[in-house]
């Protein structure tokens, strides 16, 4: 019986059979899946696919950057188990503090997420599943180095005051958090296409997506093109930012994107419900966004081979979503 649970028990890719959650997230020999846009293509000669980012365990593209970050500060044994211990304390706008919270419960330290007040009722109650205690401040929607409690600030102040019981990963200012896309994401686009791909679309956050990710392809193929998609101003989609906020990160480097396209935030809710009706994605408002600028980039390109990297899903965004389609809750009461 205990050769069998070993046999059973075994990392294989092939047969997905893993010993523990960890093994199971995105590498290039276990990629995140890429899927054909066929209906919301506007071109027959320009390729267009999507990569889910929400099929990773944790649920978004943030799961590479906080098993990065994660990994980092264990192996310079800056974190200790038990609820005494010394943990961590993250600023997030949702999908890293999700991330960082499950990973981190599963390995036994305590997590401390400080978050703005307008993000999504959802991710808030996912972060406190996970096992976070919640700082939920005033702040925008992601979180800025401002003045006074900004999210950042907050988190600096805990890590500070509090050394010996928080650790802060700071995926704003992290390498680690480019890395991530360097040893993943960028080999796995470049495998899953077999080094055809033209374009990638994505959208700006921490940037650790955008210049990893760019990173590696431009070492295999320079004339990529890599288009970043931006919300207009006052936009309310979480963890997006547009240039305009980017003194945020101190990883963005704009020489590795080719162009950066400006659409209206309104678009990322609308895209990001045809999505889920027309090709049967259950993708979030980034994705949305991003789809949008494809299309505009498809209209006047002739042929290529682009890759959209979709973030996370629709569900931790479905009170924002009904804001801007309140139709949605039409009939939903007895």
């Amino acid at each position: 019986m205990t050769s069998t649970l070993q046999a059973v028990a075994a990392t294989d890719h092939a047969r997905r059979v893993y010993d523990n959650v960890f093994q199971m997230l995105p590498c290039e020999e276990n990629p995140s899946p890429m899927v054909r846009i066929g209906r919301l293509n506007p071109s027959s000669t320009f390729a267009l696919f999507a990569k889910l980012e929400w099929m990773n365990p944790f649920g978004s593209i943030k799961d590479r950057a906080a098993w990065s970050m994660l990994a980092a500060l264990e192996s310079r044994r800056e974190l200790t188990p038990g609820p005494d211990g010394r943990g961590i304390v993250e600023p997030t706008s949702g999908n890293t503090g999700i991330s960082l919270a499950a990973m981190a419960s599963v390995r036994g330290y305590h997590i401390r997420a400080v978050v703005p007040n307008k993000i999504p009722l959802e991710k808030k109650v996912l972060l406190k599943i996970c096992g976070a205690q919640l700082d939920v401040i005033n702040d925008e929607l992601c979180p800025a180095p401002g003045v006074g409690d900004g999210s950042i600030n907050l988190a600096k102040s805990h890590a500070k005051a509090q050394a010996n019981r928080y650790a802060m990963p700071n995926q704003y200012e992290n390498r680690a958090n480019v890395e991530a896309h360097i040893r993943t994401t960028g080999p796995e686009i470049w495998r899953q296409t077999n080094g055809a791909v033209t374009h990638v679309f994505l959208s700006l956050g921490t940037c650790g997506t955008a210049t990893g990710v760019s990173t590696y392809l431009r070492q295999r193929q320079p004339q990529i093109k890599i288009i970043a998609v931006q919300p207009s101003e006052g936009h309310d989609v979480p963890g997006l930012r547009n240039v305009s906020q980017l003194h945020a990160t101190k990883l963005f480097d704009e020489s590795l994107i080719d162009e950066i396209l400006e659409v209206d935030y309104e678009l990322a809710y609308i895209r990001a419900l045809e999505l889920c009706r027309v090709e049967g994605l259950l993708a979030g408002p980034s994705s949305g966004l991003i789809l949008e600028g494809a299309q505009q980039v498809i209209a006047r390109e002739t042929d290529g081979l682009g890759v959209m990297i979709f973030p996370d899903n629709i569900f931790k965004y479905t009170s924002n979503l009904i804001k801007h389609v309140p139709e949605l809750v039409e009939g939903t009461s007895p």
